[in-house]
């Protein structure tokens, strides 16, 4: 049979969309199995759909096929920004969207034929992602020890009137202390005509009484009704 036969090529193409579907599908359980937002389904569609790109691209374009990869790569880069989630301060998802990138990869080198460097590919994958964990929850409790700020939520409660210069006493008492002042805000409050300012300030150190002097210092003005606060940490980077 001659190797540019149209059955030939049908037969490959076949073998090359299994194969990703198989590798695809392993990457995809793993994931799946650990309740991931990117399962079994998106990892396997992933490394299926690249497979099947980059084969039509090699069968229509010949050598330039490689502007067929490029556009898959970039493709599924849009694809793994919508895995990445926004948590407050931190990032979910960044994990999930490397893995669907390295799905692509699997699929892209099946789908080129390339099929000894897609199974090599799925076993590092599944390495990094399987025993890697391990190694890195065990890097985070060694690391839990290290250095953080401390970080004091405090909130005064004062007429709407005189915002301006609770806000101003505020800022006074923080820059005549070795404390930092990360942001501040207004809120409105339950009482009538009263608003609520927020602020969140960074020590370097745990110091109770560096605080407890500030928001005595808050609490003699007669404008202010009440000061609250509280604490948590931030790593250092």
């Amino acid at each position: 049979m001659h190797l540019l036969e149209p059955g030939y090529l049908q037969q490959l193409f076949l073998v090359r969309l299994a194969v990703a579907l198989v590798l695809g599908a392993v990457v995809g359980i793993e994931r799946q199995w650990r309740q991931r937002a990117a399962g079994l389904r998106t990892n396997t569609l992933v490394c299926l759909g690249a497979a099947a790109f980059v084969d039509l691209g090699f069968t229509l374009a010949g050598p330039s096929s490689v502007t067929v990869i490029a556009y898959v790569v970039s493709g599924v880069g849009f694809l793994g920004a919508g895995a990445i989630i926004k948590d407050g301060a931190g990032i979910r998802g960044l994990n999930t969207a490397a893995t669907l990138w390295c799905s692509a990869a699997v699929g892209a080198c099946a789908g080129a034929g390339e099929v000894v460097d897609a199974v090599y590919i799925t076993a590092l994958l599944m390495i990094i992602n399987l025993l890697f964990r391990p190694v890195s929850r065990f890097i985070d409790r060694k690391s839990a020890g290290r250095a953080v700020d401390i970080i004091y939520h405090l909130n005064a409660l004062c007429p709407h009137m005189h915002e301006a210069e609770v806000r101003t006493t505020l800022l006074e008492a923080i820059a005549e202390r070795p404390l930092v002042l990360r942001r501040i805000r207004t809120e409105d409050s339950d009482e009538p005509e009263k608003v609520r300012l927020h602020a969140e300030i960074e020590s370097p150190f745990r110091n109770s009484s560096l605080i407890e002097q500030l928001v005595n210092q808050l609490r003699a003005d007669p404008a202010v009704s009440a000061v609250e606060f509280g604490e948590g940490t931030t790593e250092v980077e």
